[in-house]
């Protein structure tokens, strides 16, 4: 998703504390950073944020760390951070960064999860590999994840849905549960939190799309 470029985001972003600068740098260190040792989950293409900052307030034993390509996409997340809802959290960083250096930036094993949200479906077949679920980028998530790590991917495109499938059966992961409608699923809907995009989609009456996925080894 890309929004109207923002001025002001970059300075934005450069001044606030919960926004980390030089992510390489915390590689393997990132339990250090948030000051425990919980499980660290990651949302690679967070957009405005909801989900990740709904999750980390109700689940404050979880570190999460929200990865946006967009400085002005992810602006929108910091701002949604500071308003009363959600300043006091303690267990949520941001990171400005294409998720194609993750494995410069997390150390093997450093992430347990990884949430794909209605990600771009690169409609196109020469661009296919640009889809965070193809397994170009399901390669980039096994130098991060441990063995049983996972991944959670929601979509209304089910033609993408269908791909990824694939992908994660012919890359060798474990696909652990599907359905190809989520809020009529009960056990699969059970805590789910909502993105924008899928606030959206299901109220035009779109079936959600969700999978869950498990790296072998």
């Amino acid at each position: 998703m890309r929004l109207r470029n923002i001025p002001r985001a970059e300075s934005t972003l450069q001044a606030h504390e919960l926004v980390i600068k030089h992510p390489e740098e915390q590689k393997g260190k990132w339990c250090s950073l948030f000051g425990n040792s919980n499980p660290i989950e990651i949302e690679i293409g967070m957009g405005k944020g909801q989900f990740l900052l709904n999750m980390a307030k109700a689940h404050p034993d979880i570190n999460y760390i929200g990865i946006e390509r967009y400085s002005s996409v992810l602006l929108r997340a910091v701002e949604h951070l500071d308003s009363e809802e959600f300043q006091d959290l303690h267990n949520i960083r941001f990171v400005c960064m294409d998720a194609r250096v993750v494995g410069e930036v997390f150390a093997p094993g450093e992430i347990s999860r990884i949430y794909l949200n209605f990600s771009d479906p690169w409609p196109k077949a020469r661009h296919a590999r640009r889809r965070l679920t193809s397994r170009e980028f399901l390669s980039r998530y096994e130098q991060v994840l441990p063995s049983g790590g996972k991944i959670e991917f929601k979509t209304d495109n089910t033609e993408l849905f269908r791909f990824s499938m694939e992908e994660i059966t012919e890359a060798g992961w474990h696909l652990e549960k599907y359905t190809y409608d989520l809020h009529h699923n009960d056990e699969m809907n059970a805590g789910n939190i909502m993105t924008e995009y899928e606030e959206k989609f299901s109220s035009r009456g779109n079936p959600i799309n969700k999978l869950i996925a498990v790296r072998k080894n």
